[in-house]
């Protein structure tokens, strides 16, 4: 019995170290991955932690005193001087003078004189009609005019001849007076004569058609070969006078009452033409006149403007920005428009005091124009104002001055 149980027993340990080796390399295995797991979210679970505490510790960090750090600024020096008031409005360009030339005769058009768009002087050939019609009217009214005259002349002599006999009593008075009514009424016909010569010698100088006015010519509406005709509703072509030229503009008419004073003072007020963008100066005029009433629609008043145009900027019916300067304002503060902030208190500006750090200082602005303002309250001439650098200033910041200059 005693060896049974020792040799199974045998079988069993030798049964347990094969299981044995073979079991380790197993667990090595899954304790790897385990490891590798527990790495990787012990690394998570730190970096979530470092983020964290970082962000904990700058929201308790004290904040940086922004006075103790330069921060650089441009600056422009406050002066006194002057800005101009300006009226805004728009405007239409319109010829100083429109013309359709029209021919005052009916005929053939026989030559154009002109090339559409150039500029004529007044009094320029535009074009010419077939005179020999009108040459044989007067031919005819010359020959009928030598008719009547011979006719006159014998009812002259009869009549001085007549004049003899009724004084003899020759003939009877009734033959004096019929033959002296004669004379007169020859002498009619005479002058209605020298009426058609004179008509003809009209309507042959209408022949050549000439430029009423100084301009430019626009396109040809009649062609060569063509009967035209004295009405005709459109004409040969349309001359519009450029130069000078003007610009009907509109103001509103609160404003009126301030032009108005200035013009009855006697001063001629200047105006500038713009493009339609505002940008790009045209050409300087002056305030010709004003409407005579009020677009009650609109709520504006018209007033017309002369242009002298010699460089021929400016066409007919163009649309411009017009400036009418109303006023001067002289002795003002004057500092860069980029300089005013405006916050819950108001409007203000930071002021550089000479330590080098600046000041909130409260303004009242006054007129705006361009990149120009004029300050009514709360600046001094000569002190400097920022103009470039303050989103990063409070009051009490030090600055560094890295430009300067003066206000334009």
């Amino acid at each position: 019995m005693s060896v049974n149980t020792s040799s199974v027993t045998t079988g069993a340990e030798v049964e347990s170290e094969h299981i044995s080796e073979v079991s380790p390399p197993k667990a090595k295995k899954r304790r790897w991955w385990i490891w590798l797991i527990i790495f990787v979210v012990l690394a998570v679970a730190g970096f979530w932690a470092l983020t964290k505490w970082q962000a904990q510790s700058a929201a308790t960090k004290p904040p940086r005193d922004s006075a103790s750090a330069s921060v650089p600024v441009a600056v422009a020096k406050a002066q006194a001087g002057e800005i101009p008031v300006y009226l805004n409005g728009l405007g239409s360009v319109t010829p100083f003078n429109t013309v359709t030339v029209r021919s005052r005769i009916d005929g053939q058009l026989l030559r154009v004189a002109f090339q559409e768009g150039q500029f004529v002087r007044q009094g320029d050939l535009l074009a010419e009609i077939d005179p020999q019609p009108f040459k044989v009217q007067l031919n005819q009214a010359e020959g009928q005019m030598a008719r009547d005259q011979a006719q006159l002349s014998n009812a002259k002599l009869d009549l001085d001849r007549y004049t003899a006999l009724v004084e003899h009593g020759v003939i009877t008075r009734q033959q004096y007076d019929t033959q002296a009514a004669t004379v007169r009424q020859l002498d009619g016909v005479i002058r209605a004569d020298q009426a058609a010569i004179d008509n003809a010698k009209l309507n042959i100088s209408y022949c050549r058609i000439a430029a009423p006015l100084a301009g430019r010519v626009g396109l040809r509406l009649a062609d060569v070969g063509n009967m035209i005709h004295a009405a005709d509703q459109n004409g040969l072509v349309v001359i519009t006078q450029v130069q000078p030229i003007a610009v009907l503009f509109t103001i509103p008419e609160d404003s009126l009452g301030q032009v108005l004073k200035r013009i009855r003072s006697g001063e001629q007020l200047s105006v500038e033409a713009s493009d339609r963008s505002g940008q790009t100066k045209i050409a300087d005029g002056k305030v010709a006149t004003i409407d005579n009433q009020i677009d009650q629609t609109t709520g504006t008043s018209r007033l017309k403007a002369v242009f002298d145009n010699k460089d021929n900027t400016m066409f007919p019916n163009q649309f411009v920005n017009i400036r009418l300067l109303v006023e001067m304002k002289k002795d003002k503060i004057l500092i860069p428009a980029v300089a005013i902030q405006r916050g819950p208190q108001g409007t203000f500006v930071y002021v550089v005091k000479p330590d080098q750090t600046v000041d909130v200082r409260q303004i009242t602005v006054g007129i705006i124009e361009g990149t120009q303002a004029s300050i009514d309250k709360g600046l001094a001439d000569g002190e400097q104002v920022v103009v470039d650098g303050v989103d990063k200033l409070r009051a009490g910041s030090k600055v560094q001055v890295a430009a300067s200059g003066q206000a334009e």
